[in-house]
């Protein structure tokens, strides 16, 4: 119990009505919570951090070049601290408690902290780094920005590695915030980012219809609506709804269309269109991607949709780190070509 909360205590049993916390009680306070901080080595974060990622305290103790029996005292010491026995022994392996997985992510992001306090930062050299850039995406922006970004990256930077992982709802905040994520790509009006992250505008699109080459309904460049609602449509839902934007478009107006069949991504729904009678309704770009290589006829949709907005997102707390900045800067270049040919 700090002295503030033994002053209130004091005062309730006394009787008094009034609580004053004068400039003493205050300056022993913080001399409490400064003793209490110097009592904490900050070198157990290290340990701490080391031994969750590898879950054993033989491979920890490796990797931190000290014995096991030293690793297993800086275990004990951690769980003295903490008051929670951290890691647990299974039948199948030492497993982390709930307060351990709480703490993961707040002590990698003071230990990087540190160690910027620590090391100036270097100057980032492409040509010479080692680094490794994780971005969340959808299967859309992985088609059309992946391939580009990997040009520019592998005869720029031959050395960076980069890691693509699915976007999740909701929007993954706290991964940008404790670095398990650089960047967030996608549709702005999908992945609602909060208004404190910092945003990039990378380029826009906008739906149409795909049918196979010579379908019967591919008289012109553009469908009638009495035709759109006649004919069996494939919806690629990432999340398993049966209603996308069209279908809210549609019930505002008393419609409704057929769902023949739901897919989860982009790879397989432009194949099956291509050899059936189904129709699908996708960006236009990565249509047109897949009319390059698939028997496929792109029409103008009967749907006044907006056109969307694909952005690049990050946290502010990266934005001057000369690496991050390169890899927002590779991404950039590469959507401005993607986007140049039509725009």
């Amino acid at each position: 119990m700090n002295l503030i909360a033994r002053e209130i205590q004091r005062a309730h049993k006394s009787g008094e009505s009034k609580i004053i916390i004068g400039p003493n009680i205050r300056e022993k306070t913080a001399r409490s919570e400064m003793s209490e901080l110097r009592n904490f080595d900050l070198n157990l974060l290290v340990s701490f951090d080391v031994l969750m990622e590898e879950l054993s305290v033989s491979r920890a103790a490796e990797r931190m070049f000290v014995t096991q029996s030293a690793m297993s005292h800086a275990l004990q010491r951690l769980r003295q601290q903490f008051g929670d026995p951290l890691l647990v022994r299974t039948p199948s392996g030492m497993r982390p408690t709930e307060r351990a997985l709480s703490l993961v992510g707040p002590v990698k992001a003071l230990l990087r902290d540190a160690k910027g306090l620590i090391h100036a930062p270097d100057q980032f050299i492409a040509a010479e780094s080692r680094q490794r850039f994780t971005m969340a995406a959808t299967d859309y922006m992985d088609l059309l920005v992946a391939p580009l970004l990997m040009e520019r990256i592998e005869s720029t930077a031959p050395g960076v590695d980069i890691h693509v992982k699915r976007t999740e709802q909701p929007f993954p905040e706290q991964d940008l915030e404790y670095g398990e994520l650089d960047v967030v790509l996608g549709f702005e009006a999908v992945l609602k980012p909060p208004s404190h992250l910092v945003r990039e505008y990378l380029f826009d699109d906008r739906m149409v219809s795909v049918v196979r080459r010579g379908h019967p309904m591919a008289r012109g460049e553009a469908l009638t609506l009495d035709d759109y609602l006649a004919m069996k449509h494939v919806l690629i839902s990432r999340t398993g709804t049966r209603f996308g934007v069209i279908d809210d478009w549609l019930a505002e107006r008393g419609l409704s269309r057929r769902i023949a069949l739901i897919v989860p991504h982009f790879l397989s729904a432009p194949l099956i269109v291509a050899q059936t009678e189904m129709e699908l309704s996708l960006p236009e770009r990565v249509a047109n991607v897949f009319a390059a290589s698939t028997p496929l006829s792109i029409l103008t949709l009967p749907i006044d949709l907006p056109r969307y907005n694909l952005v690049m997102v990050w946290h502010p707390l990266r934005e001057k780190d000369s690496s991050h900045r390169w890899f927002r800067e590779q991404i950039i270049s590469a959507c401005r070509e993607l986007a140049s040919p039509r725009d």
